[in-house]
């Protein structure tokens, strides 16, 4: 599961179209989403300016009001920057848990961590910089 928070102020659509990049972050680190693999991803945004509160407005006939929802919303042609930032921060967080994971043993199976030297030599090898 990927977590996408942003205190950008975004529209349930845009949250949307941002949840999708965050796969594309997944992709890069060569996960090929098989079936089974239950990969999916929440998006929500702590903008005060996105929350639903209401506005009073007259109505034509100005014998009584309605409200009205007037969130301010960030405009989809500035959605680019965002798109990059969730694409290359849910790369980053992918490649943080595998490298950081320890060896972990429950019911009697113990899953090793990764092998950071032998990644080290691998990388090396291929003229990959670790950083």
């Amino acid at each position: 599961m990927i977590v996408v928070a942003t205190d950008a102020p975004l529209s349930d659509r845009n949250l949307g179209r941002l949840a999708a990049r965050a796969m594309m972050g997944l992709a890069r680190t060569g996960s090929d989403a098989s079936n089974g693999s239950g990969d999916f991803v929440i998006a929500f945004s702590t903008s005060p300016s996105v929350r639903r509160s209401a506005a009073t407005v007259s109505r034509v006939n100005g014998d009584s009001t309605r409200r009205v929802l007037m969130p301010a919303e960030l405009p989809n042609d500035d959605m680019s920057p965002l798109f990059e930032a969730v694409i290359e921060a849910t790369e980053e967080a992918i490649y943080n848990s595998l490298f950081m994971a320890t060896t972990v043993t429950s019911r009697g199976r113990t899953i090793e961590a990764i092998p950071l030297d032998r990644v080290k030599e691998i990388l090396a090898k291929y003229n990959v910089p670790a950083r």
